[in-house]
C-alpha cells in the first residue's frame, strides 16, 4: 500500500512551475521568510486536502471490502481525468513571441504574484499551486481504502504529504544549508525547466493516467 501511495505522491510532486516559483522566491530580497511562507502555504493546502479526501472516502465507505468496484471505479475515473488534462495540454500551444504591433498579453496569475515577491504572495501561491491533483487524490485513495489501523494510516499520510511537497521543502532546506550552491543550481535548473518543464509535466500526467486507468480497469475486471 505504502509503495503505491508513495508512487502517486511522487507523480503529484512533479511540478516544474512550483520549482520555478521557489527559485524566484529564493532570489528575492527576503528569501528565507518568503520561501518559508511559500512552503507553509503548500503544506497547509496539502494537509487540509489530504485529511478532507480521507474523511470523504471513509464517509462514503470506500474502505470497506464490499466497496471494491467503487474503489477501482474511482481510480479509473481519476486516470481518465489525468489523461484528459494531458491531452488538453498537448493541444494547447506554448506561448510564443508576440507579433509585431500586437497588444501584449496580460501576464498570468503566477507571473503577477511573483513579479514583486513577498511573504503574503508566497503563501498564496503555495495554496494555489498545491491544490489537489488527480495523482494526489489517487495517493490518498490508496491509503484510505487500505483499511489499515490508525497508526499505519497516519504514517502513510505523512509520507504522502512529505513527498507531495518535495519540490518546495527540499530546495528550502538545501538553501538554508548551502545558500550559494543552491542558488547557483536553481538558476541553472530554471533555464532547463523553462525549456523542458512542459514535457516533464505532460510525462507525469500521462504516466499517472495510464497507471490509474490500467489499475482501475484490472480491479473492475476481477
Amino acid at each position: 500500500m505504502l509503495a503505491q501511495a508513495a508512487g502517486f505522491a511522487v507523480l503529484a510532486a512533479v511540478s516544474p512551475t512550483a520549482l520555478l516559483v521557489m527559485a524566484v522566491f529564493l532570489g528575492s530580497a527576503n528569501p528565507r521568510k518568503t520561501a518559508l511562507m511559500y512552503v507553509a502555504g503548500a503544506v497547509i493546502m496539502t494537509v487540509v486536502m489530504a485529511v478532507a479526501v480521507l474523511l470523504v472516502l471513509h464517509a462514503a465507505g470506500l474502505n470497506q471490502p464490499r466497496q471494491r468496484s467503487p474503489r477501482y471505479g474511482l481510480r479509473l475515473g481519476l486516470g481518465v481525468i489525468a489523461l484528459g488534462l494531458a491531452s488538453r495540454l498537448v493541444r494547447r500551444r506554448p506561448p510564443g513571441p508576440a507579433a509585431p504591433g500586437a497588444e501584449p498579453k496580460r501576464p498570468g496569475l503566477v507571473a503577477r504574484l511573483t513579479a514583486s515577491p513577498s511573504p503574503r504572495t508566497a503563501f498564496l501561491l503555495g495554496l494555489l499551486l498545491f491544490a489537489p491533483s488527480a495523482t494526489f487524490i489517487a495517493a490518498i485513495q490508496v491509503v484510505a481504502t487500505a483499511n489499515e489501523g490508525v497508526p499505519v494510516t497516519a504514517a502513510a499520510m505523512i509520507v504522502v504529504i512529505i513527498l507531495t511537497v518535495l519540490t518546495v521543502w527540499l530546495p528550502l532546506v538545501a538553501y538554508l544549508a548551502f545558500p550559494e550552491t543552491t542558488t547557483r543550481l536553481l538558476r541553472t535548473a530554471n533555464e532547463w525547466l523553462r525549456a523542458h518543464g512542459r514535457v516533464i509535466a505532460l510525462g507525469a500526467l500521462w504516466i499517472a493516467g495510464v497507471v490509474l486507468v490500467v489499475n482501475g480497469a484490472l480491479g473492475l475486471a476481477r
